[in-house]
């Protein structure tokens, strides 16, 4: 099937909030290009249309072949600057108001990075941008599971130096079948000092792997998630417990965590009451933008505008932000949905319904 005019125009301009999503993930061919010549990186193509064709995705080895080339690219602070004043272009661009980017510092420090001269240069581009544009934006530095552990610690302590720069949560990603437990007494600093939590699980190991990112990391949200619709005794723990999946489709599609997009469980999911939020996480790798998530996700499974929204008000609420910060794009967000409601579907009432529909008042 194929979307309406007046959905497609409604899904492009609604206000959006993304919480997966990795920097290192969102480099475009030709600034890949523009970086690796400055730093005497070898690619496996010298045009942006040759990286385009690289960056199609064979296998995860292939991914992480792609992902680590794009690492080794960023070495000093103006390149740091460079990637995310463009991802953050690209969020105005498709009205997402708040993201929260996941960033693997461990990676650029083994390269030989200046971990505060990071943090300032990013810093400083957050504030430039949100000045210029009006997004925002806050990272989430990962602890990589099959590093060794002395990786972990410098990551903890880049992110507790980094709350004033920007810094909201810790995270966790790497190799499923790598174990958590050696990380939990980072993730019990990271609750005492009052970072938030997150954990890549259960996107291609089994439901275990996600009990052990709960139990280990306690964390406030899952990264992907999408296993625990093996086990009818998990996905009810995520609904009674309320913690959200990031849900990141085409990424699942193109990792072969689903065989395609009509097989994936993000409705059995969202019927059983488990918070979802739609992200993009690698764009330029996948070929997607969050706003081609939410197409796709309507082209699908037949998803009208109240659901859109629904999902759109459900990453807002699980933000790590302020109440404050909470408060203001609350407003903002119900206003646009209502003018955009209005303007190309006759109907100011569309988050109002999307809410309802899924038991919020």
């Amino acid at each position: 099937m194929s979307l309406e005019p007046a959905l497609d125009a409604f899904i492009q301009e609604m206000p959006k909030v993304e919480l997966h999503v990795h920097l290192e993930g969102s480099i475009r061919p030709r600034t890949l290009l523009e970086l690796a010549k400055r730093h005497r990186v070898s690619l496996p193509a010298d045009t942006a249309e040759g990286l385009r064709e690289w960056f199609r995705f064979r296998d995860f080895e292939h991914f992480v072949e792609i992902y680590l080339t794009c690492s080794q690219s960023l070495r000093d602070p103006e390149d740091f600057q460079l990637v995310a004043r463009e991802f953050l272009g690209e969020q105005a661009a498709q009205n997402i108001r708040y993201s929260e980017v996941h960033f693997t510092i461990a990676t650029h420090l083994r390269n030989g990075a200046n971990g505060s001269e990071v943090a300032a240069a990013l810093s400083e581009t957050l504030e430039e941008e949100e000045r210029r544009s009006g997004v925002t934006a806050r990272w989430i530095p990962d602890i990589v599971r099959d590093l060794p552990w002395q990786w972990a610690d410098r990551t903890l302590e880049w992110a507790l130096d980094g709350r004033g720069q920007g810094v909201v949560a810790l995270g966790l990603s790497g190799f499923e079948t790598s174990s958590d437990e050696p990380f939990r007494e980072h993730f019990r600093v990271a609750r005492q000092e009052g970072l938030h939590r997150v954990a890549h699980a259960g996107e291609h190991e089994g439901p275990d792997s996600i009990r052990s990112a709960l139990e280990v990391c306690q964390p406030e949200r899952i990264g992907h998630g999408i296993r625990s619709v093996d086990d009818a005794e998990l996905l009810e723990e995520l609904a009674e417990r309320q913690i959200p999946l990031e849900i990141c489709p085409t990424s699942n599609v193109q990792l072969g965590a689903v065989p395609d997009l009509a097989s994936h469980p993000i409705e059995t999911i969202r019927t059983a009451g488990v918070p979802v939020t739609v992200n993009s996480d690698d764009p330029p790798l996948f070929e997607t933008t969050l706003t081609q998530e939410f197409q796709r996700l309507s082209e699908t499974f037949g998803y009208g505008a109240e659901e859109v929204a629904a999902f759109g008000w459900s990453a807002l609420q699980h933000a790590f932000v302020t109440q404050e910060e909470r408060r203001q794009l609350e407003v903002d967000f119900r206003r646009q949905v209502m003018e955009l409601g209005a303007k190309h579907l006759g109907d100011e009432a569309i988050l109002q319904r999307g809410l309802a529909e899924v038991g919020i008042e």
